[in-house]
C-alpha cells in the first residue's frame, strides 16, 4: 500500500507543527489486504441492512394478531436469518484469510493468525465541537475549524492505517489525541449528541453509541490487530525477522490484555473479556512458536543434549496452543471463533509434541551411552526432561541398557507418528486449512521423516519389553511475555490547546463567560494580588479599589489583557504586560468558577446500527421465540443483548486512564503575590 501526505494531521509520532500529518495506507491499493477490508466494509453495510429488515420484521410480528400476516413475517423471518448465516460466514472466510497476510518470500514455515481491523463509520465533530466552543469556553467556534479539521483527518486516516511501525503510530497519536479531545468536549454530566459506530470484526454486528469510550477501545484493537500483522508479515528465514515477530506479538498480547484491563464493559462482542483472554493468548502462543524458529534457524545439532533440548522447546511449544485450543472451545468464545483458528491451534498443538517426541527417540536411539561420557550429567538431563520415569526404571538403567534405551525411543517415535498422523486429520476436516498448501507440506514431510526412522529400526529383530514413554517436560529458554507498548502512551499536542490550559479549561468544570474589567491605575496602585501561572488568577482584591468597583473578584481568571490572550502566560509575563499598560487604562477581561449544577450520571446507550429496542442479536443463531410474554430477567447479559436499552445497568461504563497528565488542583497556592511599583512589588 502506499503512503500519501495531507493537509490537517499529525506525522507518524504525532502532531507536527506545520499541521500535516502522514495519512493512512491508500484505501483503493489493489493489494490483498486493502481488499480484504473493503470486502469486510461490504459485509459489514450488508449484515446491518438484514439486521433492520428482521427488526421491522419483528416489530410487525409483535403487533399483528393476523393470522395470514404472521405467516408471512415469519417465512420472510427465515429468509433474513438464511441472509444473515451466509454473510456470518463470508465473514469468517475473511477471517480465515490468514495466507495474505504472510511474508510473500516465506514458503517453509507454518502460517500465523492476524486480526482483521474494525470497521467504523465517518463522524464529523464541526458542528458539535463549534457550538460547544461557543456555549462552554464562550468562544467563537468558526476560530477552531482548522484545528477541527485535523481531528476528523486524523480520524480518516486512521482507518486505513499502513502495516508498519508509521501504522502504530498513526493509531497511537489518534488515541492518545482522543484523551484531550475527551477532557475539552466531554462533559462527565451529559451527552454530546456524536455517534461512534464501530463493527465486530467476528460477527459484523455494529455498535453505537455516544460515549467516547468506545472510540478509544476500538482504536486499541486496532493497535493490537495491526501489531499482529506486522507479525505475520515478518521474515521468518531470517533471525532479524523472527526477533521482530516475536516482538510484535509479544506487544499485540500486551495491548489486547490491556484493553481488557482498562475496558471492563465493552459492548462490543470482540472486545469482551472473555474473546481478548483468548486472542492475547493466542499472541503469547505464536510469539513462542517464533522463538523456537528462531531456536532452530541455525540447525539442530544432532547431538544428545541438543536434541533434548529442542524436545523441551517443541513441547513448550505444543503446551501453549493446548491452552490456546481450550480458550477457544469455552463458551461464549467457542460460537463466534473461526473454525479455521481453532483448528490451526489443534494441527500446531499435535505437530509441535510430535515433534518433541522426535527429538527424543532420535537423542536416546543414535546416542549411546560411552565410556568418555559425563554419565551424571546424561542421567541429570534425562530425569529433568519427565516428571516421573517409566514405571520400574531407573534413569542410569535406561541409558546403559541398549535394549530398554531402544524400547523407549522407538515408543516416542510412535508417539510421534500418531501426533503427525493426528495433525494431518486435523488439517483434512477444515475446509480453510486446506488452502495453505505449506501447511500440508511441512506436515507430511514431519511425518515421513518419523515413519523412516521408525522403519530403520524396525529392520531389526526385537525381542524385549515394550516400554511406554512417559509424557516430555516443556521447558524454554526464552518465555514470551506480554509487552505493553510505549506508543499507547505517545506524547501529542493538543490540537485544541488555543482554549488554554485543560487544567482549567476542560468540559468537566463550568465558567463565566469572559467580563471585560477596565482598569484605571491609581498612584500606579492597582488593588489586587496576582498568583499562579497558565492562566494567573487573582488572589486578592482590596474591596476599595477601582477594579473591585468593575466586578473583580478573588480566583478570577485573567485570560486576556488589551485584547492580547494570555491563557499561557505565566505570572511574570502578564506582570510585564500589565506595567506596560499601567501609565493608562486598559482593559482586561477575567472569567470566574460557574457553580455547577449537577444533573444525573451520564449514561450512554448502545445501540446496534440505529435499531429499535425490540431488535436483539439472538436471531442470528437461534430461532425466534419472542411470541412468549417477556419476563424479566435477572441473569447476566450474552454480548448479544447489548444492543438493548439497558436500564439497570449503562452498557459504557467504560474508563481508561487520560492521555493528559493530572493538573494541580486549583484550590492549591500556585505562586506568591507580585507586586507593581517602582521596587517590582506586586500589590495592585
Amino acid at each position: 500500500m502506499t503512503d500519501t501526505v495531507a493537509h490537517h494531521g499529525c506525522q507518524e509520532s504525532g502532531m507536527k507543527e506545520n499541521g500535516y500529518f502522514k495519512k493512512g495506507s491508500n484505501p483503493f491499493a489493489q493489494t490483498g489486504r486493502s481488499k480484504l477490508q473493503n470486502q469486510r466494509a461490504s459485509l459489514n453495510q450488508q449484515i446491518i441492512k438484514e439486521m433492520r429488515l428482521r427488526a421491522g420484521a419483528e416489530n410487525l410480528l409483535q403487533a399483528s394478531i393476523n393470522g395470514k400476516v404472521r405467516e408471512m413475517v415469519l417465512l420472510e423471518l427465515s429468509y433474513v436469518n438464511s441472509n444473515l448465516q451466509l454473510l456470518m460466514e463470508e465473514l469468517e472466510t475473511l477471517n480465515s484469510s490468514v495466507e495474505i497476510y504472510q511474508e510473500v518470500k516465506d514458503t517453509s514455515s507454518i502460517p500465523l493468525i492476524p486480526l482483521g481491523l474494525k470497521e467504523t463509520k465517518e463522524v464529523d465533530f464541526s458542528v458539535v465541537f463549534k457550538d460547544f466552543i461557543l456555549e462552554h469556553y464562550s468562544e467563537n467556534g468558526s476560530n477552531y475549524e482548522e484545528e477541527i479539521a485535523d481531528l476528523i483527518d486524523l480520524r480518516q486516516a486512521c482507518r486505513t492505517p499502513g502495516r508498519n511501525e508509521a501504522g502504530i503510530d498513526l493509531l497511537a497519536s489518534y488515541f492518545s489525541q482522543l484523551g484531550f479531545v475527551e477532557n475539552r468536549f466531554f462533559p462527565p454530566s451529559r451527552q454530546m449528541g456524536i455517534f461512534f459506530t464501530w463493527y465486530d470484526s467476528f460477527t459484523g454486528v455494529p455498535v453505537c453509541q455516544q460515549n467516547i469510550s468506545l472510540e478509544k477501545a476500538s482504536i486499541l484493537f486496532n493497535i493490537g490487530a495491526l501489531y499482529t500483522q506486522i507479525g505475520t508479515r515478518c521474515d521468518r528465514q531470517t533471525k532479524s525477522g523472527l526477533e521482530n515477530a516475536i516482538s510484535a506479538f509479544e506487544r499485540a498480547a500486551g495491548t489486547l490484555n490491556y484493553l481488557k484491563e482498562a475496558f471492563t464493559h465493552t459492548p462490543s462482542y470482540d472486545m469482551s473479556p472473555a474473546m481478548l483472554n483468548v486472542l492475547t493468548k493466542m499472541m503469547l502462543a505464536q510469539a513462542q512458536e517464533c522463538i523456537y524458529d528462531k531456536i532452530v534457524l541455525p540447525g539442530i545439532k544432532n547431538e544428545y543434549f541438543s536434541l533434548l533440548k529442542m524436545a523441551q522447546e517443541a513441547a513448550k511449544v505444543s503446551d501453549v496452543y493446548s491452552v490456546v485450543y481450550q480458550a477457544m472451545t469455552q463458551m461464549p468464545v467457542k460460537d463466534n471463533i473461526p473454525f479455521l483458528w481453532s483448528s490451526m491451534a489443534q494441527v500446531k498443538l499435535y505437530n509441535f509434541m510430535a515433534l518433541a517426541n522426535y527429538f527424543v527417540a532420535v537423542a536416546l536411539l543414535d546416542h549411546q551411552l560411552s565410556p568418555d561420557c559425563d554419565e551424571d550429567l546424561h542421567e541429570k538431563t534425562l530425569t529433568q526432561l519427565y516428571d516421573c520415569m517409566p514405571e520400574g526404571h531407573l534413569p542410569f538403567s535406561l541409558l546403559k541398557n541398549h535394549d530398554n534405551r531402544k524400547s523407549l525411543g522407538k515408543s516416542h517415535l510412535r508417539k510421534a507418528i500418531t501426533g503427525h498422523e493426528d495433525a494431518l486429520r486435523i488439517y483434512n476436516l477444515c475446509r480453510d486449512l486446506k488452502r495453505l498448501e505449506i501447511l500440508q507440506e511441512i506436515l507430511l514431510v514431519c511425518h515421513k521423516r518419523s515413519l523412516d526412522k521408525y522403519s530403520q529400526c524396525e529392520k531389526e529383530e526385537d525381542f524385549f519389553d515394550y516400554i511406554e514413554a512417559p509424557e516430555i517436560n516443556s521447558k524454554t529458554e526464552q518465555k514470551s511475555e506480554i509487552v505493553v507498548p510505549a506508543s499507547i502512551k505517545m506524547k501529542v499536542r493538543d490540537l485544541f490547546q488555543k482554549l488554554g490550559p485543560l487544567s482549567v479549561f476542560s468540559a468537566k468544570q463550568r465558567w463565566t463567560a469572559p467580563r471585560k474589567i477596565h482598569i484605571s491605575p491609581e498612584n500606579g496602585n492597582l488593588g489586587f494580588t496576582l498568583q499562579g501561572g497558565s492562566p494567573v488568577n487573582v488572589k486578592s482584591v482590596n474591596p476599595m479599589c477601582m477594579a473591585a468597583t468593575e466586578g473583580l473578584k478573588e480566583g478570577d481568571f485573567i485570560v486576556s489583557v488589551e485584547d492580547v490572550d494570555c491563557k499561557w502566560k505565566s505570572v511574570s509575563e502578564v506582570m510585564k504586560m500589565l506595567k506596560d499598560n499601567s501609565n493608562k487604562g486598559f482593559d482586561m477581561k477575567v472569567i470566574s468558577l460557574a457553580e455547577n449544577t449537577l444533573s444525573m450520571p451520564n449514561k450512554s446507550a448502545t445501540y446496534c446500527g440505529g435499531l429499535p429496542k425490540t431488535y436483539s442479536m439472538i436471531c442470528l443463531a437461534m430461532e425466534d421465540k419472542r411470541n412468549l410474554k417477556t419476563t424479566k430477567v435477572t441473569k447476566k447479559l450474552s454480548f448479544l443483548s447489548w444492543g438493548m436499552k439497558n436500564k439497570q445497568k449503562a452498557a459504557s461504563t467504560i474508563s481508561l486512564p487520560s492521555a493528559v497528565a493530572d493538573a494541580p488542583q486549583l484550590s492549591k497556592p500556585l505562586s506568591a503575590t507580585f507586586q507593581m511599583t517602582t521596587n517590582n512589588s506586586a500589590l495592585y
